[in-house]
């Protein structure tokens, strides 16, 4: 790419004026039954504009659909890594149930998943829809008949950093920020965004489920050199407490990630980090922004729900923590927009209340007026989208290992390790979760009505097929590190 700091503007206004559309007149009538757009995200946090993480945040294309349908802000992970969250929100089932609580890396274990519940995208091509699939849906599988009517094959290209502005702390590419100097197409997100303004532009006799999986900002952070060029240098840091770890429990603080603080600290490399990771941030939201001014052109416009959501948050220094793994803000929070294009109400709704993803399957089922397995956890948000003044009080619950779990509701944070340590955050009065208050008694109702919501009953973890890196401190691995 040349001229780069030309093409800035570019490349924000450019999903406008891609997406070639098949002519709406030489369409049937759009099926009753409501297509589904469902776009997902990797470790994005909520460092947007429209969840206000991050005040340089330059994510357009997401706050435009934001704006136009109903905002979960306050909505968290079942699990904060890949593996156990896309498995609860894609077979329904929260991982205390299951038994999936970790990493799995094996094909088998996709497979027993498959005989044991039903994905959500089997269960729409079951009922009669065309699925189409791109990118990271599950994790570690792709394409599989039983679910997909099709699933993009991509063209592998090795991408190419830009020679003396990338920091590489251990050498590999897997831990490399800066950017990249490979045109657009031959950056995997941008195929599979491609692939699905290729969908939408065609002609279906049937309701399609369209799911579009971008991987940034997954590590590593690297994307094309504009949207490096969006963001200053240096960014605005998180704040951050520096002795933030003493009033957390053992569990806690066996979670950090303190190697790679230390690292960036040392090297003094965490600007380098959070500009890429943002820069990574606005390259997904163009990808996004792509395949929605596709459905937006397409004869499809009206008929359509779009979900976008993340699989977990990330950590970018706060608590003196990087990555996932962890059972605080940063790391459960993620984006979650749900966009019924057949209603003209309800634009630009928020909801504070907390939500997991769990809800998304029971949540699409019902939408779309099917019959979805009796196993299912969560509860259909339906009725919140018709009226997010109406009361909820079922909080979100998000899993990191048998036994420990963060209950999230719209103003407290309550977190119960398996050994019997606690963390409690007031998150009106204390957004950085800076001070936990578990330990006073004025609190003592609070735990009592946020404890009422962790589980009665866990699941074994399931041992097989696990990625032996994978275990955190739990019930299943007691030591401490």
């Amino acid at each position: 790419m040349t001229n780069h700091h030309n093409i800035r503007l570019t490349l924000l206004m450019l999903p406008v004026l891609l997406a070639p559309i098949a002519d709406a007149e030489s369409l049937d009538q759009a099926s009753p039954r409501p297509n589904i757009l469902f776009i997902a995200i990797d470790d994005m946090n909520d460092w947007t504009g429209f969840l206000g993480g991050h005040p340089q945040a330059v994510t357009p294309n997401l706050d435009a659909v934001a704006r136009k349908g109903v905002n979960f802000t306050n909505a968290h992970c079942p699990a904060p890594g890949c593996s156990p969250s896309r498995n609860a929100l894609l077979y329904g089932v929260e991982p205390f149930h299951s038994g999936y609580y970790v990493f799995y890396d094996k094909e088998e274990v996709h497979q027993r998943l498959r005989e044991s519940y039903l994905s959500l995208p089997q269960l729409f091509k079951e009922s009669g829809y065309a699925t189409y699939g791109a990118g990271k849906i599950h994790h570690g599988i792709r394409d599989n008949a039983a679910e997909w009517s099709d699933y993009h094959q991509p063209k592998n290209h090795k991408l190419h950093l830009k020679p003396g502005a990338v920091y590489q702390p251990d050498g590999t590419f897997k831990m490399s920020f800066g950017p990249t100097v490979n045109p657009l197409d031959e950056h995997p997100d941008y195929q599979v965004a491609s692939y699905g303004v290729e969908v939408l532009s065609k002609q279906h006799e049937q309701p399609f489920f369209l799911a579009v999986g971008i991987v940034r900002p997954h590590l590593p952070f690297v994307c094309p050199e504009a949207f490096f060029d969006l963001y200053p240098d240096p960014v605005a840091p998180p704040l951050i407490k520096e002795d933030d770890l003493l009033d957390v429990p053992a569990v806690g603080r066996a979670m950090v990630r303190r190697a790679d603080d230390n690292r960036f600290r040392k090297d003094a490399a965490w600007d380098a980090v959070r500009r890429a990771y943002l820069a990574c941030v606005s390259w997904a939201d163009f990808n996004v922004g792509r395949v929605i001014a596709a459905l937006e052109a397409s004869p499809y416009a009206d008929n359509t729900i779009v979900v976008i959501w993340s699989d977990h948050g990330f950590a970018l220094g706060e608590k003196h923590h990087f990555r996932k793994f962890a059972l605080w803000e940063e790391t459960t929070r993620v984006p979650f927009i749900i966009w019924d294009t057949r209603r003209k109400a309800g634009a630009g709704w928020s909801i504070e209340a907390g939500v997991s993803l769990i809800n998304i399957y029971p949540t699409l089922v019902d939408m779309a007026g099917l019959k979805g397995p009796t196993y299912l956890d969560g509860y259909s948000l339906r009725p919140w989208l018709e009226d997010p003044t109406k009361p909820l009080s079922i909080p979100s619950i998000c899993t990191w290992g048998r036994g420990n779990y963060t209950i999230r509701s719209a103003e407290f944070r309550y977190t119960r390790y398996h050994d019997g340590g606690e963390e409690l955050y007031a998150h009106r009065d204390d957004p950085q979760e800076w001070s936990n208050l578990a330990l006073e008694g004025q609190f003592a109702d609070v735990k009592v009505a946020l404890a009422a919501f962790l589980p009665k009953v866990e699941a074994p973890l399931v041992e097989d097929g696990i990625a032996p890196w994978s275990v955190p401190i739990s019930a299943d691995k007691p030591e401490s590190k």
